[in-house]
């Protein structure tokens, strides 16, 4: 018999009935049953009941075994009586009676609980994250993890895609976040960086004419962390084609992704229709460039509305240029609690408040006030089917622009009696965000968001540039290597009209992946950088490997990058990225079960040729 284990504690089954066997794991829960024993052993697999009585040549060493305490049992299999079958475990209709036992390593008092749902501080679960991995819930979402990568490499062979790697240790260079610097021992003063991604090496690959590349890449960047961000490293699924259009690429990972969800989204329903939607229509609609579309609202401009009215707020705010008022439908939100709940999570945004106009049933005030005769009247006269009580709009905003215009806007948002919309006004990017959380508040607060599904969007049309709004002078918005619209010709018009080919996925709210379609003519990039401000001699110091390679036949290419931890994150149903990570960092970038980032040994620095400042406190 092997040393250790005949079986997992997943195998047994009353097939086995009279084996002898032999098992080993953790000790999961102890059970006294008043001379009976009764031990839930525990592997990576799965679960079986061991159990003793003092006939047992072993039960005072038994009597000693504590929760999580490693252990080697061997036992025979005996079948559990009918009453006491367990159908929610694979091994619940047999059980191990002990003959033999080793302890193979003892525990300590544990810092936290393995079995049950007990909640712990992140700080503990990461300083005992291996305590902490034990856990079912932890084990399950790292097995889910290795099998979702497992299915993407098999989804990109089958895609005739091969896997290359990309170097860790490289040349500094920045691409909208920090790096990690590492110092050269050989080179004293210089450093090298680890790559915030493979970008330029895996647009190197296609000017070295290998058509298809994929790699499960590590990608390193000190960024504040997130919910759905780590704050040093991650892994994307990397991808790069050559001689690809934008709807190429949308081609070829909508599969790969659609596949992996349905197989993985634990019969979640999964949208097969990818809708494109360009960035300026997802920030009109939705509030963010990674909408949820689970969550039907839709916000729409209805300045007009507003313009000249009596509600002077807006009414002056609309005479400023580049202003507008913006609409959030709200069905089922009509009544005033609702209304001045929303008006509340405004105020806790920075707003001063959010206006709003809610339908309901006309009162009987109303119409007394409106035909001359009393309430009491009024009620006689509906009792009586003379009168139908209409539907009437409520709340400051209906009172000050009078119902003409207010009927225009509940047209306008195909909103009906009970039905409530919020208002936001000013600068389109000062409010935005906050229109996008308010409509994602909204449709979670009304029931409207669908929480049972995955919704994908492709967010396309980028803006290349911005305008600084003090200066007026003129940077890049996105990404500065997307192929402009219109190539070289676009670049001789406004900066500001120029858009990029270049596209973002989202799902559920979060963006999964970020592509583009390279700008691999150096004269289209050098005038590109030009207008941002970049001279082409600067343009050729920062990204001189890619610049020269584009010189020698650089064909056209494209590709895009799928975030692996947060695919793994909606799948998991997690709110938060560090339960879908083995090792994560807390939101300090600090590892506290290995104590890193550590201070370096006198000697290290000596040999490096470095010398640490202290920070003032």
């Amino acid at each position: 018999m092997h040393a250790y284990r005949s079986h997992t504690c997943a195998e047994l089954n009353k097939s086995n009935v009279g084996e002898n066997v032999r098992l080993s794991g953790w000790v999961h829960r102890v059970r006294d049953h008043g001379g009976l024993l009764f031990i839930d052993l525990r592997d990576h697999y799965g679960i079986t009941q061991v159990m003793a009585d003092p006939d047992s040549p072993v039960f005072a060493e038994i009597e000693k075994v504590r929760s999580e305490w490693c252990i080697r049992i061997d036992g025979n299999v005996l079948a559990r009586d009918e009453s006491l079958v367990n159908d929610k475990l694979p091994t619940g209709a047999i059980e191990v009676f002990i003959r033999d036992i080793e302890v193979l390593g003892k525990s300590e008092e544990l810092p936290l609980m393995v079995f049950g749902d007990q909640e712990y501080p992140e700080e503990t679960r990461l300083r005992y994250r291996y305590l902490d991995l034990r856990r079912e819930k932890m084990q399950h979402n790292m097995l889910l993890r290795s099998n979702m990568v497992s299915s993407i490499r098999k989804r990109m062979w089958n895609k005739g895609f091969n896997e290359y790697q990309t170097p860790i240790i490289t040349a500094s260079s920045p691409e909208g976040a920090r790096d990690f610097l590492v110092p050269s021992r050989q080179h004293p003063g210089k450093f090298y960086a680890l790559p915030q991604a493979p970008q330029q090496f895996k647009q190197l690959m296609m000017v070295s004419g290998f058509d298809k590349y994929f790699q499960i890449a590590p990608c390193f960047r000190d960024e504040d962390p997130r919910a759905d961000r780590s704050p040093t490293d991650f892994y994307q699924l990397d991808l790069e084609m050559s001689f690809v259009t934008q709807q190429d690429v949308f081609d070829t990972i909508q599969p790969v992704m659609q596949g992996v969800f349905e197989e993985f989204g634990g019969g979640r329903k999964v949208d097969s229709e990818w809708p494109q939607i360009s960035y300026k229509d997802a920030a009109l609609w939705y509030g963010s460039d990674k909408p949820d579309l689970r969550n039907p609202i839709k916000m729409q401009v209805v300045s007009e509305h507003f313009a000249g009215s009596g509600f002077a707020i807006f009414a002056k705010l609309l005479e400023q240029e580049g202003t507008e008022v913006r609409a959030i439908p709200a069905p089922k939100g009509g009544s005033r609690k609702f209304c001045d709940r929303m008006n509340a999570f405004a105020q806790k945004e920075g707003l001063p408040g959010m206006g709003y106009i809610f339908w309901r049933k006309q009162s009987a005030d109303a119409i007394a006030q409106e035909q001359g005769i009393t309430v009491k009247e009024v009620n006689a006269k509906v009792k009586a089917g003379e009168i139908t009580l209409g539907m009437e709009a409520a709340g400051p905003l209906a009172k000050n622009i009078g119902p003409e215009r207010t009927e225009a806007i509940r047209q306008q948002l195909g909103l009906e009696m009970g039905d409530a919309a919020f208002f936001l006004g000013g600068k389109p990017k000062a409010f935005e965000s906050v229109a996008g959380r308010a409509r994602t508040v909204i449709g979670d607060e009304l029931g409207l968001t669908d929480k049972d599904r995955f919704a994908f969007a492709w967010i396309v049309d980028f803006p290349i540039y911005e305008a600084d709004e003090e200066t007026g002078k003129i940077d890049f918005e996105h990404n500065p290597f997307s192929m402009p619209q219109g190539g070289m010709e676009a670049l001789q018009g406004d900066p500001l009209k120029v858009l990029g080919y270049q596209y973002d996925l989202a799902c559920n709210g979060y963006e999964l992946v970020s592509g583009a379609i390279r700008n691999h003519r150096p004269e289209i990039m050098f005038k590109a950088f030009e207008i941002a401000g970049y001279g082409k001699d600067e343009v050729e110091k920062r990204f001189g490997g890619m610049v020269n390679a584009f010189q020698y036949g650089a064909p056209p290419h494209g590709g895009c990058a799928a975030g692996i931890d947060r695919m793994v994150m909606l799948l998991a149903d997690e709110a938060n990225i560090r339960e879908v990570i083995m090792f994560p960092m807390n939101q300090r970038a600090e590892d506290l079960m290995m104590s890193a980032p550590s201070e370096p040994m006198a000697e290290q620095l000596m040999e490096l040729g470095l010398r640490v400042i202290p920070q003032d406190q």
